[in-house]
């Protein structure tokens, strides 16, 4: 009830943004389990006064909770909180209260407690062979089995032993074996079937979302099944997205998909997945308001997470903003091409932004051969190679706007140096800077050279 219910009533209470997913709704749900089955134990130490004895069983298992979160925060998000909390619970109250109870009022082996706690368990497949079991003593259950799955009924009493189906959408896959025939019996492995099956669904779901996810990006879907899946995956069709593009070095950065899990990964309506070893891809949710410099920062932000390395391999890109979940594989092909293009013309930055390629990305999509026609028509047979001295000289030309002036100053030289400089340019191109069409014929021209270069098509 609680597992179905929990993310409805928030929903209703406070916003779809608060929802979470289905695996850590599944983990409260166990969390809630636990403690329920241990009220009783604690009515009785507390009727006993049994309070000096466990005295520091609280720091331990506060200490447990908070190590254990922070490991696997790392890992997991938001579920890792919730997962330290289930394993510092069953580390320290689980066996250190009854235990209590029965070394220092009862006087007995705590050991029945807990076979009786566990219960007598056993999951089998419909072939009857054991998967799990909590039975002391190995039985032969497989004729049993094998005649309750034939049956139609979903739990049936044999031989002393309760047999539940446990299904997987609606295929039968397991058989749950519980040791009694009373009422209570009854109801603990209902409990026991239905844990198994939401088990089985948010693992299930989960793998099945990143799968969906990759297909999405890659075009692989068709627009009918795109909304059926997500349906299906309690993924919100109509939302703001924004598809990142982490790309890093594998020698140095070998975490970088966990550091960004941790980062990002604990929002319901992102996802994060690696594509191979150098490129992990985050297709992020936006809240309302946001926009490109929001995104701006948290593309720096991913990037510190991957961390920075000296060689420059890391960088980040990303597209532009969609509305539906049917054009996320354009946001992703655009944060692709703003990748490409930016390692080609702005190679100094890391981040780079598919609304900000300008003419760069004009360019990249040209044929080569059409590059080469246009090279030789400006450069004729000259070689476009400039030296270093003539490149910083036009490139901070261009930043000045074609201010003389001012780009005379910024290099610290002579009006006149400059004025020489650009009238010889002019001599083995034909092209006079300081004239806007020339200026920009001639940017182009060092754009496409680069682009050439970079696609290691031509030889200088």
């Amino acid at each position: 009830c609680l597992l179905e219910l929990l993310n409805p009533f928030v929903e209703i209470a406070f916003g779809k943004k608060y929802l979470f997913a289905r695996e850590i709704v599944l983990i409260l749900c166990i969390n809630f389990f636990i403690n329920g089955m241990r009220r009783a134990v604690l009515i009785f130490k507390e009727s006993m006064g049994l309070f000096w004895y466990d005295r520091y069983k609280a720091v331990a298992e506060a200490v447990l909770n908070l190590v254990i979160s922070v490991l696997l925060v790392t890992y997991l998000g938001v579920a890792g909180v919730f997962v330290g909390t289930f394993c510092s619970t069953v580390l320290t109250s689980v066996w250190v209260e009854p235990y209590v109870i029965y070394k220092y009022r009862l006087e007995r082996p705590v050991t029945g407690f807990f076979i009786k706690y566990a219960g007598y368990l056993g999951v089998m497949d419909t072939d009857g062979k054991t998967l799990a079991t909590t039975f002391p003593e190995p039985g032969d259950y497989e004729n049993a089995v094998l005649s309750f799955v034939e049956s139609p009924a979903e739990s049936q009493v044999i031989q002393g032993y309760q047999f539940f189906k446990i299904y997987d959408e609606h295929q039968l896959e397991y058989v749950l074996v519980v040791k009694g025939g009373n009422d209570d019996i009854h109801l603990i492995g209902k409990m026991v079937t239905f844990q198994i099956q939401g088990l089985l669904t948010a693992y299930k779901e989960r793998f099945d979302k990143d799968n969906f996810i990759k297909n999405l990006l890659l075009d692989n879907l068709l627009l009918v099944d795109i909304y059926n899946r997500a349906k299906k995956l309690h993924i919100e069709v109509e939302a703001r997205r924004l598809v990142f593009i982490l790309e890093t070095n594998p020698d140095k950065n070998s975490g970088a998909l966990e550091s960004v899990k941790s980062l990002l990964g604990t929002k319901s309506g992102d996802f994060i997945t690696a594509v191979d070893e150098k490129n992990i891809i985050i297709v992020k949710e936006l809240a309302p308001g946001e926009d490109y410099a929001q995104m701006n920062k948290v593309a720096a932000t991913i990037l510190e997470a991957a961390g920075r390395d000296e060689e420059g391999k890391t960088h980040v890109a990303y597209g532009t903003i969609v509305k539906e979940i049917k054009e996320v594989s354009r946001s992703y092909k655009e944060a692709r091409m703003a990748m490409d293009v930016g390692k080609i013309f702005s190679a100094e930055n890391d981040i780079y932004a598919y609304s900000s390629l300008g003419i760069g990305r004009l360019i990249y999509q040209l044929p080569i051969p059409l590059c080469k026609m246009f090279i030789k028509e400006i450069f004729g047979n000259k070689s476009p190679d400039f030296d270093e001295e003539t490149l910083t000289t036009i490139n901070k030309f261009f930043e000045n706007s074609l201010n003389v002036s001012e780009t005379s100053r910024q290099l610290y030289i002579h009006r006149n140096t400059l004025v020489y400089r650009l009238d010889k340019l002019q001599k083995s191109t034909g092209l006079d800077l300081r004239v806007f069409e020339d200026a920009i014929t001639f940017k182009i021209a060092l754009m496409v050279v680069q682009y050439m270069k970079y696609m290691e098509t031509l030889d200088y």
